[in-house]
């Protein structure tokens, strides 16, 4: 299976305003939307990272970043993001849009935030938060504004913190998404991404499979399996036997 790792940097908006809290900003107050920024994506397993940035939202570097991003989406089996159901790919889909491009292929996407909110309860669901509490590693740290500022006038020196910020970003997502991947439910099934006849582990694709119980559905009985390389739970295709269970009213 081809996983894609992705996260995207975002220009902030500019806007007319008269005070600096409370504000209801009406559109006739917007000037300029917010745009993608950057972007780094990974394939998951291999060492090669690919970083894309247009400090503009118009330009060919800009069409050059939209159109890359959306290549990596058409090859891509499934994508791993953090929070990105709600704000990377709405956002690279508004800069489809916008460009008069057709959707990019239905893919399944792994949000680790909602991994990470519905299955552990840690006091923050913050990535920053969350890398060294599981000890996987810290975000870059960066200086706030300024350097989105920078990298906006084309600051060389800017953009190379902003491409170092962002890569480590993604390398960190790996990390997490390596370290909960047992934990993640609905997970692409492996299974439909090899050659085997024999099955594997649906969420890491191993063949270490161990035989380990049954387990029991609300009419039929599975055997089940334990991953023994990554700790998935899952069961037996078919089933072993039936039972009749009266309809509830």
């Amino acid at each position: 299976m081809k996983l894609l790792h992705l996260d995207l940097e975002t220009s902030p908006a500019v806007v007319y305003v008269w005070s600096l809290f409370n504000q209801n900003i009406s559109v006739d107050q917007i000037i300029k939307p917010t745009s993608v920024l950057c972007f780094t994506a990974k394939w998951h397993g291999e060492k090669d990272l690919f970083f894309h940035k247009a400090a503009h939202q118009t330009g060919r570097e800009f069409d050059n970043m939209i159109k890359a991003a959306y290549k990596l989406l058409y090859e891509a089996d499934a994508v791993c993001h953090y929070n990105g159901c709600s704000f990377d790919i709405p956002r690279l889909n508004q800069e489809f849009l916008r460009a008069g491009m057709p959707p990019p292929p239905t893919i399944p996407q792994i949000d680790l935030k909602k991994v990470v909110m519905s299955k552990f309860g840690m006091v923050s669901s913050k990535l920053a938060f969350v890398g060294p509490y599981l000890e996987i590693g810290e975000k870059v740290r960066n200086d706030g504004w300024p350097l989105w500022d920078g990298c906006l006038k084309g600051d060389p020196e800017s953009w190379a913190k902003m491409e170092h910020y962002n890569k480590g970003d993604v390398l960190l997502l790996e990390r997490l998404y390596t370290k909960v991947l047992p934990w993640i439910e609905n997970h692409p099934n492996q299974n439909l991404y090899v050659d085997e006849v024999e099955p594997v582990c649906p969420n890491c694709g191993s063949p270490r499979l161990q035989r380990r119980g049954e387990y029991r559905a609300a009419t039929y009985i599975y055997d089940r399996y334990h991953c023994q390389e990554c700790g998935r739970w899952s069961r037996a295709r078919g089933r072993k036997k039936t039972t009749m269970v009266a309809e509830r009213r």
